[in-house]
């Protein structure tokens, strides 16, 4: 094993070659690492700021173990890696962070609510469904609407389906193919709230401000930072993050979405244990962006200062919005973050774009 913290000019491995693989490769890259991505695509978008992809499956044994082999640590952009793949890269001879058990907790939706009620961050009343009746009896204790999500995969408003009348149940297991599922109360929330949070490998936590958000379609479309909340509620949801966090020994950065009931009470939507779409704005809000900051965890480094030195809105662009890129360029208090993706497909994160407010 590595000996930590890892000094500059040790490698750094990412599962994953997406946008935020491209921006976790780039951070590293500042505090001189060099990066290996695995992704099936060749060519993917991290792959083209890094310095070698290999490209397979991301369960593929023997791209594992060379990735394993050429890395001194190595960490994913998004959470469903499988978990024999965590398995075979520790016996290769790398660390892996986030871990296994913060995986596993965030790969299925009623374990991660069951897991958060545990450590005193509470969800929305929800209950496990397998089998139609299941739904049925789920929605005679919970009461209609109410959301039906998958329990595995699933994400920008995928594998999901809301039911707002008993008669349409069944249609509604139908529409998620009848997978393993989790049902969720109605929440009535004022507003959707995220933090974003780390903790390193010596226990420090650092907490950024909450940020608001608002979507369009089930896709995140603006996230404003820092939220205009009172400090009770930014305390109450710097107490949730370093909970979850504690709870799970983890490691890095993670995304926590959050619904603002009012009078400070906050229920935890889902966790997301990597980087996170709602935590861009920090990139020209915060010294320490939070890819650095996730870099910084993962190898063993100081985590940075999580302080706002400006108010920032940041807004995804999707699909084909991208051709805008030539105006948006030109705004005098607006930074442009582009993904280097080729194909604009309709609802497809192509970049984003940080406005100082």
């Amino acid at each position: 094993m590595p000996q930590l913290p890892l000094p500059p000019d040790s490698t750094l491995g990412i599962l994953g070659g997406g946008q935020l693989g491209r921006m976790l490769s780039q951070a590293a890259s500042r505090l001189g690492f060099d990066v290996v991505i695995l992704d099936p695509q060749p060519d993917c978008p991290a792959a083209r700021v890094s310095r070698a992809q290999i490209t397979a499956p991301y369960d593929d044994p023997d791209a594992l173990q060379a990735l394993g082999r050429l890395c001194d640590v190595v960490t994913f952009e998004f959470e469903n890696v499988p978990a024999a793949s965590v398995e075979t890269l520790a016996e290769a001879g790398a660390l892996v962070a986030p871990g296994p058990t913060a995986l596993a907790v965030a790969q299925d939706r009623v374990d991660e609510k069951t897991y958060l009620n545990a450590v005193g961050a509470p969800t929305v009343a929800f209950a496990a469904v397998t089998t139609l009746d299941d739904l049925t009896n789920a929605i005679a204790a919970l009461g209609l609407p109410a959301l039906l999500k998958t329990r595995r995969e699933g994400y920008d408003g995928k594998g999901q389906v809301w039911i707002r009348d008993a008669a349409d149940a069944e249609a509604a297991f139908d529409a998620i193919g009848r997978r393993p599922a989790v049902l969720e109360a109605a929440a009535v929330f004022q507003r959707e709230l995220s933090v974003i949070a780390a903790r390193g490998r010596d226990g420090a936590v650092a907490v950024y401000p909450l940020g608001e958000n608002v979507h369009k379609n089930g896709v995140l479309k603006t996230t404003t930072a820092p939220a205009a909340v009172d400090t009770a509620t930014q305390g109450r949801a710097e107490a949730i993050a370093a909970a979850v966090l504690d709870g799970l020994d983890y490691i890095g950065v993670m995304g926590i979405e959050l619904f603002d009931m009012g009078n400070s009470e906050l229920l935890v939507n889902e966790v997301a244990p990597r980087v996170h779409n709602t935590g861009h704005w920090t990139q020209d809000g915060c010294v320490c962006d939070q890819f650095e900051q996730h870099i910084r965890a993962v190898v063993g480094w100081p985590l940075g200062p999580t302080q706002a030195h400006a108010r920032v809105e940041m807004t995804n662009l999707l699909g084909d919005e991208v051709e805008q890129w030539r105006a948006l360029a030109a705004e005098p208090n607006a930074r442009l973050h582009l993904y280097g993706k080729h194909d604009a497909r309709p609802g497809r994160k192509m970049a984003h774009i940080n406005r100082i407010l």
